[in-house]
């Protein structure tokens, strides 16, 4: 058998059939998985003091925070995986999936061990009142480092039945073990305890899905070319994460707590508009990048593009003119969040440039057109200074006022960060639509 011959071609009827299947379904299990975490935070504000849920809530966005060095992981081993058209290359992703494994446990072990070294620094600059809350959340930090390679296999060979589950199990998890455990009368360190008990079972899933290629045979791991790629897959796919995570640690540093009651129930309605526009973009990488490695163009992207702006803009529209609603849902015991409404329409229109920012940069890296990754990084650089040049002034404004303000930078910086993308997906050579195949 030839081992260079290319997979066979997907059969062209099944273009829009095919994609938007694997997205409904992505969509759907994201919903599930939504549910399951809003229905977690629901139970949370319910049993936890106030200030433990801040601080519950902090760490899981300090979580997501720890995930931007290795988001390019979960875009370098989707591509790797969904161009594996030849024996020989899937031999290449074993040996790279089992070298990366052992390396980010051992990263990790490091990290453990410096952060023991500095731990009175880190919970005074978190202000993290129970140490057992920041260790369970460094816990989280390996599913951090191994989620990523195991998701982006799973994505990268379009399992994304698989890869739906493991949304599931991760919401299902949590929701039962944080729901367990406060009800045993835990708090913040509780709450991450059970999103880590989580998270383990969904990278467990994940790992059980592609144990063929754990255990199959293995090439051995270049790391020098591996390194070249992905380090622009990380700051590109990172500048997006950055925006979605950093201002919550943001204003958790610099605002009174009066301010970050009016913030945090705010930032849970952002982050779920985003979470649900990010299937389409995840059924589409492997698609682009798949087609990329058999020299065949996509349509991937102009219907995920089309889909997520759709989806973004209605979303927007019923925040803006409900926005008090999905914060009488999730705190109904807690009506003192209500406060946070008038935040809620501009947290939904800041998300809409990054949703369609994603799915414009998840194509141009499916494609490897890395040009674009140091203009990404420049508006994510913008962003994170005038931040800190905000950091003295802001605060002394009037509370939603000042949080506004903050949207609006958030906002702008997207707008530019999709432009960016926008421009670079104009002046790619290769057409968009000649072919039937996603």
């Amino acid at each position: 058998m030839n081992s260079s011959a290319p997979a066979p071609a997907e059969q062209p009827g099944e273009s829009h059939a095919v994609f938007f299947r694997q997205g409904t379904w992505l969509v759907l299990a994201t919903g599930v998985s939504g549910a399951l975490m809003l229905a977690t935070q629901i139970v949370a504000q319910r049993w936890m003091d106030r200030d433990e849920y801040i601080v519950f809530f902090a760490l899981l966005r300090f979580y997501l925070l720890l995930g931007i060095p290795t988001i390019g992981l979960q875009t370098v081993f989707t591509h790797q995986a969904a161009a594996a058209v030849t024996p020989e290359l899937q031999r290449k992703l074993t040996g790279a999936s089992r070298a990366l494994l052992k390396a980010t446990l051992l990263l990790w072990l490091a990290v453990a061990g410096l952060s023991w070294l500095v731990q009175p620094w880190l919970l005074g600059t978190l202000a993290i009142p129970n140490p057992a809350a920041f260790w369970a959340t460094l816990g989280m930090g390996l599913g951090c480092l191994w989620g990523p390679i195991l998701r982006g296999v799973v994505q990268g060979r379009q399992h994304f039945v698989g890869l739906g589950a493991a949304l599931i199990a991760d919401g299902a998890g949590r929701f039962t073990m944080v729901t367990v455990i406060l009800l045993l009368g835990g708090q913040a360190a509780g709450g991450m305890t059970g999103a880590l008990l989580g998270l383990a079972g969904s990278t467990g899933l994940c790992a059980w899905i592609i144990r063929d290629v754990l255990r199959g045979p293995g090439a051995p791991f270049a790391w020098r070319p591996w390194l070249r790629r992905i380090v622009p897959l990380t700051l590109g796919a990172g500048t997006v994460l950055l925006f979605t995570t950093v201002d919550v640690m943001y204003v958790r540093s610099v605002f009174p707590e009066s301010t970050q009651e009016l913030y945090m129930p705010a930032a849970l309605v952002g982050l779920a508009l985003m979470m649900y526009a990010m299937p389409l973009a995840q059924v589409m990488f492997p698609k682009v990048a798949r087609s990329a490695a058999l020299t065949r163009r996509s349509r991937a992207m102009p219907l995920a593009l089309v889909a997520t702006a759709g989806g973004g803009v209605l979303g927007a529209i019923a925040c803006t003119l409900l926005p008090e609603w999905p914060l009488r849902l999730v705190f109904f015991s807690k009506p003192a969040f209500w406060a946070a409404a008038p935040l809620v329409p501009w947290f939904a229109w800041a998300m809409v440039p990054l949703t369609l920012a994603n799915v414009l940069i998840n194509n141009l890296l499916a494609r490897e057109r890395f040009q674009v990754v140091p203009w990404l990084v420049a508006v994510g650089v913008a962003y994170l200074l005038l931040l800190f040049a905000a950091r003295t002034w802001l605060p002394t404004l009037e509370p939603l006022l000042a949080l506004r303000l903050l949207l609006a930078l958030t906002g702008v910086c997207g707008i530019l960060l999709a432009a960016a993308a926008a421009w670079f997906t104009v002046r790619d050579p290769a057409p968009l639509l000649e072919t039937p195949a996603v």
